[in-house]
């Protein structure tokens, strides 16, 4: 073989040598893995249900956190060091669930609170993985599908009646729609 390859096989070896033993890979592949199932559970309800950002959007998100994680940490980095790549991930994905929100100008209501949240806790769910906290994201994941699912149902049984004075609360400070915007209505 030529020097040149032989000196480019050896760069080329040694810069792909990050994950180290099998072990290395083994995790890695596992945290890696489990971020983007967990990101895509969450994912598929959304898609179900029709809401912005879907499988492809919750994958991708907590398979980044994921390794923004790893990355870190692979790279030596201390957990103390790390935390602060941590609170650009939750500032970072706070933003990118900002885009979401918007207000309906029909009725003033705000939308896409919830596909924000669920994005900001997709996040957390891939950097939990990229931690090690495997089982902690699983529970996490399966309280925000319980969230996601039962909650509707529970809205619509309690909630919308007590909201439209159906239901048994006749408290009227508790079943009013205050509606997005300024509270203060006074002029300047």
């Amino acid at each position: 073989m030529n020097p040149i390859w032989q000196e480019v096989w050896a760069v080329a070896r040694s810069e792909l040598t990050d994950l180290g033993d099998v072990r290395a890979v083994t995790q890695f592949c596992m945290r890696i893995g489990l971020a983007a199932l967990l990101g895509a559970i969450l994912g598929m309800e959304r898609e179900w249900r029709g809401k912005p950002a879907g499988l492809r959007t919750h994958m991708l998100v907590s398979l980044g956190a994921a390794l923004f994680v790893l990355a870190p940490m692979q790279a030596g980095m201390s957990l103390a060091d790390a935390s602060r790549v941590l609170q650009g991930l939750v500032a970072g994905i706070a933003f990118l669930g900002a885009g979401m929100i918007i207000k309906a100008h029909r009725d003033d209501h705000i939308v896409g609170l919830t596909s924000a949240a669920n994005i900001w806790l997709t996040a957390s769910i891939g950097m939990a993985c990229g931690l090690g906290r495997e089982a902690s994201a699983i529970v996490v994941t399966v309280l925000a599908l319980l969230i996601l699912a039962a909650l509707p149902k529970v809205e619509q049984r309690v909630i919308e009646p007590a909201r439209n004075g159906d239901g048994a609360d006749t408290d009227a400070d508790d079943a009013r729609v205050v509606p997005a915007g300024p509270t203060d209505s006074r002029p300047g």
